[in-house]
């Protein structure tokens, strides 16, 4: 795909990078003979796709076809073999054919010999140093989309990249995945916070590897769950390249409005930002999983996406202006109290609610007067989830709410007041602090 050719930016100017959010993926890339189960930093009792995957893939349940896909993806040639019975495989780089693993893949499953093969095929791999072969066998252990980011970056010493520049390449990858998940929960031109516990959780089965040299990286998305993810990307990825495209030629901004729907969002723009910035260029590609064929309305291979610095201008206004016309939402919440302050004994105060229900959003923070504010109190005492109407407001990442009214208390069942006692219990110091001396 067409990249225009600009002069790198050093980012500077813009005004501080915005926070990014918490990582998404705490597992590393599983090493040859340490597939998941065993990887440092995984819970004992990890949740997902991988938890039930052994070690090594089961050469029972591997599909010759699928292995040799994923073999020529990751830039293993093909040399020759018997013809209609086995193919060779050779491992990407100079040694290939020479010094390096040679695997015998069996066309089918069909000859007597062809679970030996494979069985022989797999532990070559799982021994192999190179890293083509881990990656081989993280997308046989899970059927798994792939999702690969690259950035054009000056080279460290001995070709490798500094710290903070591999920092910058997995921030960027987390804001994109991110922004795909949060798409599929609902389009919008700016998330905020809504959606994101949900986000998060559909993407705690992604793995990653990064690539030697430290210049690029690579998410293995499960095709369940992840595949509505990996399609969400393929839309928007392509409806930014293209907003952006018309943006340059006309200056206009219409093209952004649209990609909404496509899954283009602030989200998104901060994300490809920061893949950018400070390089000469940077890209996302795409790959679907061979097992799970390609998902309807996709390319079977679809195209990079490419973005260089002349791109950043037009990405950084799209974001703007996303934030600024997202209108905040009327809402009907139901919360539990776990932080209530005010300046003294009487008048309006500041309540931080965990909401329960009407809205897709953790925590927000609402401004009462004295009355709604006393029966907040009252019912955090006695442990019952308060009812109010309101505006949840865009601005502060759809983190606040305005113009409450009605306020009043909810009843529940026993187990739901037990839980919200023990909260208050838990945390009486911040009800104390707020109410002080004096409160009724």
């Amino acid at each position: 795909m067409h990249r225009p050719t600009d002069e790198p930016e050093n980012g500077a100017g813009h005004g501080p990078d915005p926070v990014p959010p918490p990582p998404l993926w705490p597992r590393p890339h599983p090493l040859p003979g340490d597939l998941p189960g065993h990887w440092t930093g995984v819970p004992a009792a990890p949740a997902g796709p991988w938890a039930e995957a052994g070690e090594t893939p089961d050469p029972g349940r591997v599909d010759p076809r699928v292995l040799g896909a994923l073999l020529a993806r990751h830039g293993w040639r093909r040399r020759g073999g018997a013809a209609g019975r086995y193919s060779r495989w050779s491992p990407p780089g100079p040694e290939a054919g020479s010094r390096g693993t040679s695997l015998l893949v069996p066309e089918s499953r069909s000859f007597p010999d062809s679970e030996d093969l494979l069985g022989e095929a797999l532990t070559a791999l799982a021994r192999s140093a190179a890293p083509s072969a881990r990656e081989v066998l993280t997308g046989l252990t899970v059927p798994s989309d792939e999702i690969r980011w690259w950035r054009d970056v000056p080279p460290g010493p001995a070709g490798a990249v500094p710290w903070p520049v591999q920092e910058q390449l997995r921030t960027a990858a987390r804001g994109v995945l991110l922004a795909g998940a949060l798409a599929v929960r609902g389009r919008a031109g700016y998330h905020g916070a809504r959606h994101r516990r949900h986000a998060q959780a559909s993407l705690e089965s992604v793995v990653v590897g990064a690539a030697p040299g430290g210049r690029g990286l690579t998410a293995f998305l499960p095709v369940d769950p992840g595949r509505a993810v990996t399609v969400r990307l393929y839309h928007a990825l392509y409806a930014a390249r293209e907003a952006v495209d018309y943006q340059r030629a006309t200056g206009g901004m219409e093209a952004f409005d649209t990609a909404v729907e496509a899954g283009v969002s602030r989200e998104l723009t901060e994300a490809l930002v920061a893949l950018v910035r400070g390089t000469e260029g940077a890209g996302i590609a795409l790959e679907w999983s061979p097992a799970a064929g390609t998902p309807e309305g996709c390319a079977a291979r679809p195209e990079p996406v490419e973005f260089s610095p002349g791109d950043l201008p037009a990405l950084r206004a799209a974001g703007a202006r996303y934030l600024t016309d997202e209108p905040s939402l009327p809402v009907r919440i139901t919360g539990a109290v776990v932080r209530m302050r005010r300046s003294g004994p009487r008048g309006h105060g500041t309540v931080r609610l965990r909401v329960l229900a009407g809205a897709e959003v953790g925590h927000v923070r609402v401004t009462l007067d004295e009355e709604a504010y006393r029966t907040a109190g009252h019912a955090h005492l006695v442990g019952l989830p308060i009812r109010l109407v309101g505006r949840l407001e865009s601005r502060g990442g759809f983190r606040r709410l305005t113009d409450a009214t009605g306020v009043v208390p909810v009843q529940v069942d026993e187990a739901v007041r037990d839980r919200l006692m023990k909260s208050l219990q838990e945390n009486l110091e911040f009800f104390e602090e707020a109410c002080g001396p004096g409160e009724d």
